[in-house]
């Protein structure tokens, strides 16, 4: 398996081709498996359901961005904490867990998801 700093380049690479580049086909060919396991309840399971939704998302959100605030990887899990920017103002504070396979391909995925709120009670922010 890669190093620990390779795993976390690579799953960067995947969000941010899929995400911002809006080549979730790109991403799946490149970066995952043979098989890929999808958790969030609004994404079908499979590489072919992954592309169809971000295909979609990428067409009813155009400049829908994200920035990747902060990476772990411990084994054969990467962890993104990320800053989610859509379209008509909406943000997102976001935490997506990858599963790697042996040659450190994308294999499962699970994702939480919190809209920023407009206050806090706190001055600490979400990242």
């Amino acid at each position: 398996m890669p190093d620990l700093g390779t795993r976390k380049r690579d799953v960067i690479a995947f969000y941010e081709m899929m995400f911002n580049a809006c080549q979730p086909a790109m991403a799946i060919e490149r970066f995952a498996g043979d098989d890929y396991i999808q958790h969030n309840p609004h994404v079908v399971s499979g590489k072919q359901g992954f592309i169809d939704y971000f295909e979609r998302m990428a067409a009813k959100y155009p400049g829908k961005q994200v920035k990747v605030k902060r990476a772990f990887a411990e084994g054969d899990h990467v962890i993104l904490h990320c800053h989610q920017i859509w379209p008509g103002g909406l943000e997102y504070a976001g935490i997506d867990i990858f599963r790697l396979d042996a040659a450190g391909k994308i294999v499962e995925h699970w994702d939480v998801l919190q809209e920023l709120p407009r206050s806090s009670a706190n001055e600490n922010g979400m990242f």
